[in-house]
């Protein structure tokens, strides 16, 4: 079968990948696509907004069905746009997309179906926003309620960070629309992981869980990012732990959306922190997690055509999992999370041995690959045990000059 992909980073490369080399699978399309993914897929020059284009092109290729990454165009309606026209898409419609694209609404769910998350208050007021941090002293967390690329949060150490975070949301208009209400949260220390489940129909598919590492700098310091490496599993966190995130966490809430009147189909991220009182929810997203994908698909044995194509036609599928660990490295233009400088070439990526490349922000100059975004690749290895995967993914990069590129050193360095 023809499957299209919608998207462009690393998590669409790690899938447009998942999916060439799947059996059942025989073309794949990824709309728009970089650069760097064509060696899996067929690139289709079609924006990911552009919501007529992409159905016209399923439409006109034979797509058994599309598989949409990025929030985007799941919160502006991308599903409903499809399934209106007839077309076999996974992912949620616009009404369910809201658990990433409101964190007041995803809050509000949690605390209507008692679903263990940090205590919060919403603003759109400053001075009462600024009220409430003083009431509430710091640590304190501070979130853009709309889409913020995962960089509208603020993890703040002290009362004046979190002052200044709310102004540069809610009157320096920092995220634009998506800060104009901020969401204010207990901080909730503990080791936090990512559990991800396929949804269809009220049918729950876990998958493995990972460890993403925000932070830009080893040892976890610096500003938050969009993630900087990730690995699968945590070995920290006991499969008793897992098993009542999914009693108390995964499975209420597809269920409270479908209560809502808002079912929810597609992959529910649960972004999760184990604290004291037990795992409790830090965030949802409505999709794959970046760069928890590239760590994850990889330990999938099951055809994922058959798989998306099985539970879109109604029927149950079993998911296989490689036990065998994968750590994956990002490599970041100089400057990320804030101004990047595009267009530095790329080392010869062909001299990384042993290792998958996902490619995130690359373009194409002649033949050399160019830094085309912050996120530039992801570097991932596997091995018999984590440390194994570690060793493969830094030898490689080892093995070449980064100069106006920078990753962590440290990644998994909480579970080895």
């Amino acid at each position: 079968m023809n499957v299209l992909v919608i998207g462009k980073g690393g998590r669409e490369h790690a899938l447009a990948h998942q999916f060439a080399i799947s059996p059942s699978v025989e073309q794949v399309y990824v709309a728009p696509g970089n650069a760097g993914m064509a060696q899996d897929a067929e690139l289709v020059a079609i924006d990911e907004l552009d919501f007529e284009g992409l159905a016209q092109f399923a439409q006109d290729n034979d797509v058994a069905f599309t598989f949409v990454g990025p929030e985007q165009p799941l919160a502006e309606g991308l599903v409903d746009f499809f399934e209106q026209r007839g077309l076999k898409i996974f992912g949620p419609n616009k009404a369910a997309a809201r658990i990433e694209g409101s964190k007041a609404f995803a809050k509000e769910l949690m605390k209507k179906y008692d679903i263990p998350t940090a205590s919060y208050d919403s603003f759109s007021d400053t001075a009462k926003a600024i009220s409430y941090i003083k009431q509430q002293g710091a640590p304190i967390v501070i979130k853009a309620d709309g889409l913020a690329a995962g960089k509208g949060v603020v993890v703040a150490q002290s009362e004046q960070e979190a002052i200044d975070a709310v102004t540069d949301m809610l009157d320096g208009q920092k995220f634009g629309t998506s800060g104009s209400t901020v969401v204010i949260e207990e901080f909730l220390d503990g080791e936090e992981f990512s559990f991800m489940s396929f949804v269809q129909d009220g049918k729950i598919y876990p998958m493995v869980i990972s460890q993403d590492h925000k932070r830009a700098y080893d040892g976890d310091m610096g500003p938050n990012t969009g993630g900087m490496g990730a690995y699968s599993p945590v070995p920290q966190i006991s499969q008793a732990i897992v098993d009542e995130t999914f009693t108390k966490i995964v499975r209420p809430t597809v269920e409270a959306m479908k209560s809502e009147g808002t079912p929810f189909n597609g992959i529910l991220y649960a972004g999760i922190i184990l604290t004291s009182q037990g795992p409790k929810v830090i965030e949802f997203n409505a999709r794959f997690g970046d760069p928890e994908t590239q760590v994850v698909l990889p330990r999938l044995k099951t055809d994922l055509g058959t798989f998306i194509s099985s539970i879109l036609d109604g029927h149950e599928m079993e998911l296989e999992w490689d036990e065998r660990p994968v750590l994956g490295v990002v490599v970041a233009a100089a400057g990320y999370p804030g101004t990047v400088e595009k267009g530095a070439p790329l080392p010869d990526l062909a001299q990384l041995q042993d290792v998958t490349i996902s490619h995130a922000g690359t373009s194409r100059t002649g033949d050399k690959f160019i830094a085309n975004g912050g996120r530039v690749i992801l570097v991932a290895g596997s091995g018999e045990t984590l440390e194994d995967a570690q060793r493969i993914v830094y030898a490689a990069l080892g093995k070449v000059d980064w100069s106006g590129f920078f990753y962590r050193k440290d990644i998994g360095w909480r579970a080895i």
